[in-house]
This record gives structure tokens, C-alpha cells and sequence, in this order.
């Protein structure tokens, strides 16, 4: 408890020293409920301002704006809403969102903010044994429709019933409507505790992917770099580090 509380001073600490703001230079940013990464503080399902969104990645980016000394507004939606802000509309960003190759130019990046591992998870009490992906093919996956690691198992055909939101997968598997989950090393057992489903056994990880903020293309050059100044002071001055280690990394 005394470590977690020095870090928690550390953060609170570093915070007080950010840059005045540009008020011509407002950004727009979107995120989504994806715990312990970026979601809700008061349990609902939409935010409207940075005071009701909490999670890993969202303290980065806040402790990025603030030492950015750029204009800026952040908003809790769902993924599809956000993500299609951020392709379509200047100024506007999303995160924590999966770099990949596919990705890439579509828009500008700034990070990592952390790293994501792939992990598949199978029903509590299981035997079941996986040294591969491809040991796993013929089984029904529970995924999250648009998220990358659904995307990234349907491109190579593999089985999996999508849902709007992950937050019913757990259940799901516990009660054997699907063969296996695929979901993140920390969303999937806080997903899990939230569901009140106990013992899930993850089997099998891979592909360890870095999150960043992605803004979008028209974008000035000059608030992308501001961005990424305001990530190199918080590496720099031990925030980032501080901030992982609060989260458990």
C-alpha cells in the first residue's frame, strides 16, 4: 500500500506542471470502454469530458495533453463512432488503438503508449493444451466485432461469434456457448471479475502489439509533434513509468 500511494504522489505530482494551452489548436479525442486501458469512472457507458474516464492508456494520453500545451476535449463513445471520427475528421484521435500494418497510413501516430498481449482464454477446468494458433482451428472463438485481434482471426478463417461489446464474452465462454475467448492479457480477467466469472485459464498468448494515440491524416504537422514532445517530457521525467507501474506493468 505505501508503494502505491508514493506512485500515486509521483503522478499527482507530475501533473502540476503542464503547459498553457493553444486554444487555436483544439483536438478532438475519442476512446472506448476497454478496462483497464481506457474506461468509464462512474460505470456508463458514454463520458463527455476527460473527468468521467479513467484506465492506463488514458492516463498517458492526459499527462501527453496536458505537457502538450495544445487545446483539447476527450470523450468516452463506442468504438466504431470514435474510430471513424479519427479516420474522417481533422484534429480528431483515438486511442488506445493497435498499430499495424493495415493501419499505418491511415493515420498519424504517437506512442507506444504501452503494449497489448493476445491472449486466448479457455472455460475454467479445462485440459485443454495449445502450443500453436493452428491448434485451435475448427474451435468457436468469442471476439469483439471491429476489434483487431477478431479482425486478425477471421482474415486466416478461423471460427468466431462476434459481439458489440467484449464485456458478455466471459460469460459466454463459462457457460460453454463458445469453444474459446481472445482478448488482452489485463482486459480479459478484469472483464472476467466484472461478469462475476471466476477461473478462466488463459492457454495460449502471442503477438505482443504496441497502443497508441492515432489522429487523423489532416492534422497539422505541428500538433502531431506537439503530442510527441509531450510523450518524450513524461518518459523523460519518470510519468510514463510511473503510470505503468500504478497499473501493474
Amino acid at each position: 500500500m505505501r508503494n502505491l500511494l508514493c506512485v500515486t504522489a509521483v503522478v499527482f505530482a507530475l501533473y502540476t506542471a503542464p503547459l498553457p494551452a493553444v486554444a487555436s489548436e483544439r483536438i478532438y479525442i475519442y476512446t472506448e470502454n476497454f478496462p483497464p486501458y481506457n474506461m468509464s469512472a462512474t460505470g456508463r457507458a458514454f463520458e463527455h469530458n476527460e473527468d468521467g474516464i479513467d484506465g492506463l492508456c488514458t492516463e498517458m494520453v492526459k499527462a501527453i495533453l496536458e505537457h502538450s500545451g495544445l487545446d483539447y476535449v476527450i470523450k468516452l463513445r463506442n468504438w466504431d463512432f470514435g474510430y471513424n471520427r479519427a479516420l474522417n475528421k481533422k484534429n480528431h484521435g483515438i486511442y488506445c488503438t493497435t498499430y499495424t500494418e493495415n493501419r499505418a497510413s491511415q493515420f498519424k501516430w504517437v506512442g507506444p503508449l504501452t503494449t497489448n498481449l493476445w491472449t486466448i482464454f479457455a472455460p475454467p477446468g479445462t485440459d485443454l493444451k495449445i502450443d500453436s494458433l493452428e491448434d485451435t482451428r475448427g474451435m468457436l472463438y468469442a471476439g469483439y466485432r471491429g476489434d483487431v485481434m477478431t479482425e486478425y482471426l477471421l482474415e486466416r478463417d478461423f471460427r468466431v461469434s462476434a459481439m458489440d461489446s467484449d464485456d458478455l464474452n466471459p460469460k459466454r465462454l463459462e457457460l460453454g456457448q463458445v469453444d474459446l475467448w481472445i482478448a488482452d492479457r489485463l482486459a480479459g480477467p478484469y472483464f472476467a471479475s466484472q461478469q462475476d466469472v471466476e477461473g478462466l485459464e488463459p492457454v495460449f498468448s502471442f503477438n505482443n502489439t504496441e497502443l497508441y494515440l492515432a489522429m487523423n491524416l489532416e492534422t497539422s504537422e505541428e500538433v502531431i509533434r506537439k503530442l510527441r514532445q509531450g510523450l518524450e517530457t513524461i518518459r523523460n521525467n519518470g510519468m510514463y513509468e510511473a503510470i505503468e507501474t500504478k497499473w501493474g506493468l
